[in-house]
C-alpha cells in the first residue's frame, strides 16, 4: 500500500512539473543499510506496470579509483563524504546534463575488479523518469536538480546489522564494525548534521517495528 501511495504522490508532482523540457529526475536518499535498493526496486517496477519509461542511476556506480579516496592523508570520513565521489563531475555530467536535457549524458562507471574508471553513455527521453539512488545524493550540490526525493528512514540498528552482516569483502566482524566505525558512520553523521536530508525530503519512507506482528514494516509520510 505505500508504494502505491509514493508511486502516485510522485506521479502528481510528474504530471504537474513546470519544466518540460528535462526528464523528471527522482531521488532515494537513505543511509547505509536504510534498504535503498529494495524500494528503488520495488518503485521502479510499479512505474513501468503503468507505462513510465524509467531509468535508475546507482550513484555507488560512479565513485572514483581507490587511491582517490585512500590514504589522502585526510580522516577516513572526509575521505568518502567527499572523495568518494568526484562530486563536480557529477554536478556537471550527470544533474545539470539531466536538467538542460541532454539526450545523451557520459557517466564514469567504476570497475572494482580493475580498479578503473570508464566512461559509457546513456540515453535520455525528455519524457522519462530517472531514478538517482544512494547516500549523500541531498548534499547542497546535488538536491537543486531533483524534482522528488524520498528519504528512507531506517533504525540505527536495524541498519548497523545489515551492513555487518552483509560487507563480507571487508573482513571479519570485527574488521567490519572497524571501518564502519571510523569511516561511514561519521561520515552519515556529518551528512545529518550538516544537510538536514529529512527535513529537505518531499516524502519520508520510514522503517518502524510492529510489535503485533513482531516484523520492520515500511510507513509512508509526506513532509
Amino acid at each position: 500500500m505505500s508504494i502505491v501511495r509514493m508511486t502516485d504522490t510522485l506521479l502528481t508532482r510528474y504530471k504537474n512539473q513546470i519544466k518540460k523540457h528535462h526528464p523528471f529526475i527522482v531521488g532515494i536518499d537513505g543511509l547505509g543499510g536504510a534498504g535503498k535498493t529494495t524500494i528503488i526496486k520495488k518503485l521502479s517496477e510499479e512505474l513501468e506496470d503503468k507505462g513510465y519509461h524509467v531509468i535508475t542511476i546507482h550513484i555507488d556506480d560512479h565513485i572514483v579509483e581507490s587511491s582517490k579516496r585512500y590514504n589522502t592523508g585526510n580522516e577516513e570520513w572526509y575521505e568518502y563524504y567527499y572523495l568518494q565521489w568526484d562530486i563536480n563531475l557529477l554536478q556537471l555530467e550527470l544533474f545539470q546534463a539531466l536538467y538542460d536535457g541532454k539526450k545523451l549524458i557520459n557517466l564514469p562507471y567504476y570497475n572494482k575488479s580493475t580498479d578503473t574508471v570508464s566512461i559509457k553513455q546513456i540515453n535520455i527521453t525528455p519524457t522519462s523518469i530517472i531514478i538517482i539512488e544512494g547516500i549523500f545524493i541531498q548534499r547542497q550540490e546535488w538536491r537543486t536538480y531533483f524534482d522528488f526525493v524520498i528519504f528512507i528512514d531506517c533504525p540505527y540498528k536495524v541498519r548497523t546489522e545489515r551492513v555487518l552482516n552483509r560487507d563480507l569483502y571487508i573482513g571479519d566482524y570485527q574488521s567490519r564494525l572497524n571501518k564502519y566505525q571510523r569511516r561511514y558512520w561519521i561520515a552519515e553523521e556529518h551528512y545529518m548534521k550538516t544537510e538536514n536530508p529529512l527535513e529537505k525530503a518531499d516524502v519520508i519512507y520510514e522503517w518502524f517495528f510492529n510489535k503485533t506482528s513482531n516484523i520492520f514494516v515500511l510507513y509512508f509520510k509526506l513532509t
